[in-house]
């Protein structure tokens, strides 16, 4: 039986309750599985420069270990590269390892707008040319997910700031929503086809990305051609009636019954189509049971680590020749405490466990590998 007809039946046979259930998340990193309808349960993971994928106990930030990955050089660095082949090659590197530590969706690439340096999210981020943006991320998205690996494209939408990115409102007239912050965005989804697409925590105009239906249903689905999930950054259900009828699909993380009995009551008063349930839920079973079956293959870490230095080579040696066609000349030295101790993922998201990393300075003070701009 194909997948579609497989999903239908499913649908078919779930009660109301059981679908709204279905359409928040298990746990920190899992969906539901539903055994008596035959729904297996898959697993999302960070991120965008390297595996997070948790085993055993499992954390939003990092505190618990996880499986050893490839530490990539961060969106930063290979979106200086301007090299869309390259960054092909590291999300087939990323899709072999999730798919050998059992991750069906990877949560990224990021290819939200740099607006302001001191967006301490910078660094995940690869451009503030949407054009280039775009680009780079499609064609992340095209290599990772030749492997059988779902790629999240995040943070949909206008996650330009880190301060108050929870509870901020992001407000632009609709030119510049368009051809700024939606533009990397429209590229990505065009021509690197993701499966899945993250809504942001903010508020784009006074709605939250979770309850906007024009960004979610008339601009990324009918206007884009869209055709896969959306899953919430973790956290950033507003309203879950709202959402259903926005096009917001899977509320992660899971654990919690938020507003389930809300959505049944405005199923049964009319305020809710069930309709709409039954869209998110298809749109989920379609990730979970096209999920990746087959067994864990081998991963060649060891061409992993130096596709790694590659990218972080060519990423520095483009920056190098920007500032000298700039007339800047070259300079290195500490940039404490970072010349000392090693700080990976931008020091903040996604600490993953490295398969091998090496420390930017091992000789005398003033020697670091660090330049200093």
């Amino acid at each position: 039986m194909s997948v579609e007809r497989n999903v239908d039946e499913i649908i078919r046979r779930m009660t109301l309750e059981d679908k709204i259930a279905y359409c928040t998340g298990a746990d920190i990193w899992q969906s539901k599985s539903m055994p008596k309808y035959g729904i297996p349960a898959f697993k999302m993971s960070d991120g965008p420069n390297g595996l997070r994928c948790q085993e055993a106990e499992a954390d939003m930030i990092g505190v618990h270990d996880s499986l050893p990955a490839t530490c990539f050089p961060t969106a930063v660095t290979v979106g200086a590269t301007w090299d869309t082949e390259l960054y092909t090659r590291e999300g087939e590197a990323i899709g072999k390892e999730a798919h050998a530590a059992g991750v069906t969706v990877v949560l990224g690439p990021g290819c939200n707008i740099k607006r302001n340096p001191l967006c301490g999210r910078n660094f995940e981020y690869l451009s503030e040319d949407p054009a280039h943006a775009g680009e780079m991320a499609a064609s992340f998205i095209r290599g990772l997910q030749s492997t059988g690996a779902a790629a999240s494209l995040k943070h949909f939408a206008m996650n330009n700031q880190e301060y108050k990115r929870m509870m901020g409102d992001c407000q632009a007239d609709e030119r510049a929503i368009r051809e700024i912050y939606l533009a990397p965005f429209e590229t990505a989804v065009k021509k690197g086809k993701p499966r899945t697409v993250m809504c942001s925590y903010n508020k784009i105009n006074g709605v939250h990305s979770s309850d906007s239906k024009w960004l979610l249903t008339d601009v990324l689905r009918r206007e884009w051609g869209f055709d896969g999930m959306v899953v919430t950054d973790w956290g950033a259900l507003n309203d879950r009636i709202a959402a259903f009828k926005a096009g917001c699909d899977l509320n992660m993380p899971g654990g919690a019954k938020f507003m389930e009995k809300a959505a049944l009551k405005a199923v049964k008063d009319g305020t809710l189509s069930e309709a709409d349930i039954d869209a998110s839920v298809r749109r989920i079973l379609t990730i979970a049971l096209s999920s990746q079956r087959q067994s864990r293959g081998e991963v060649d870490f060891e061409a992993h680590h130096a596709l790694a230095l590659e990218i972080a080579r060519r990423g520095r040696g483009t920056a190098e020749k920007r500032r000298r066609l700039a007339g800047q000349r070259d300079r290195y030295g500490y940039l404490w405490p970072y010349g000392q101790r090693v700080s990976l993922s931008g020091g903040r998201l996604q600490p993953h466990k490295p398969h091998k990393a090496y420390k930017p300075h091992r000789r005398s003070p003033g020697r670091s590998l660090l330049p200093l701009l």
